[in-house]
């Protein structure tokens, strides 16, 4: 892991945050020797799924569900 000063870090901070995620190399931060911050790569995406077919295979249909309805099937009116 690479240790830089922050004042170091302040003047170059776009060109280090590139290099941490081309690399994937963590930055240790320090301020007189003492670490304060560490700059990790962030996870890999995860595998985004489409929302079109999510809800397939989750129903079944018994029955016409374009044809009319008869009062007999409505349990409400019952």
């Amino acid at each position: 892991m690479e240790t830089m000063t922050i004042s170091k870090f302040k003047a170059t901070c776009l060109s280090e945050l590139e290099k941490i995620r081309r690399t994937g190399e963590p930055l240790l931060i320090t301020k007189r020797g003492v670490p304060i911050a560490q700059v990790v790569p962030p996870p890999p995406p995860r595998g985004m799924k489409s929302g079109f077919g999510c809800m397939r295979d989750s129903i079944q249909i018994h029955e016409d569900i374009v044809g009319p309805v008869e009062e007999e099937d409505w349990e409400s009116l019952k």
